[in-house]
């Protein structure tokens, strides 16, 4: 069963028009990955999928409900979709047991208990446990991150949307963010990713697309996509990111 479907999805902003008829869809279970330079659409594409962007035209559809639906209860169908952005967007005055508690009280209306229970559960699983007293400021960047993924996860949601997570980064604290992404995947996630990271989508993905002026130029598994690229743009854009400086 597809958790996300997309049909004809257009997006303008004024006259530019970013997104131009995309259809795509994410199996349940599935980690796809989106990669493409910048301008692309690809975060709009993104941003689309829980309505944080409203499409121009076209049909979004997430675990059989149609978000594009005057009538759809938004706000229900976004409970069931994290989302982690480039920047972390935590609260800095707020401990981390907090931040990853209060959505939970205030959304899903969970006890104290519960949430607490839920908060210590999913930052033991991002490896930050023993953060939990602290506040977002004393964190690296990296822990920050991890943070926020630990607060979408303790919502429980059934689809992962992850826009370029890593890209504020400094380099070496990617790798922790990667790793935790991974070991989601592994224990069967939905997850729709905006990465810059060709290791990670090699890796992870089951599939990998590639989008450039606001259309999908080639979808399929990693080892094509990325090994063997069939269209001459995606082959030019990956000998940029691959091999840069060549």
């Amino acid at each position: 069963m597809s958790t996300v479907e997309i049909r004809n999805l257009h997006k303008s902003f004024g006259k530019l028009e970013v997104l131009k008829g995309i259809d795509f869809t994410v199996e349940s279970g599935q980690v796809v990955c989106v990669i493409g330079p910048s301008g692309s659409g690809k975060s709009t594409l993104l941003r689309c999928v829980n309505l944080l962007e409203q499409p121009t035209s076209g049909t979004v559809v997430v675990d059989g409900i149609d978000l594009t639906d005057p009538d759809a209860d938004i706000d229900a169908a976004r409970r069931h979709i994290g989302m982690v952005f480039q920047q972390f967007n935590l609260f800095p005055h707020l401990t981390v047991r907090r931040n990853v508690t209060i959505a939970q009280e205030r959304v899903l209306k969970r006890s104290k208990g519960e949430c607490d229970h839920v908060a210590r559960e999913n930052l033991e699983k991002v490896g930050l446990i023993d953060k939990i007293a602290a506040y977002p400021p004393q964190l690296s960047g990296g822990q920050q991150q991890r943070v926020a993924i630990a607060r979408a996860l303790a919502m429980n949601p059934s689809l992962m949307l992850f826009d370029e997570p890593t890209s504020a980064l400094d380099p070496e604290l990617v790798g922790d963010v990667l790793s935790v992404m991974r070991k989601l995947a592994e224990d069967g996630m939905t997850m729709l990713v905006v990465t810059h990271e060709m290791g990670f989508a090699r890796e992870v993905a089951d599939r990998v697309v590639f989008m450039d002026g606001g259309v999908i130029v080639e979808d399929g598994p990693p080892e094509q996509v990325i090994a063997d690229p069939q269209h001459e743009r995606t082959r030019e854009f990956l000998s940029r990111v691959l091999h840069p400086g060549v």
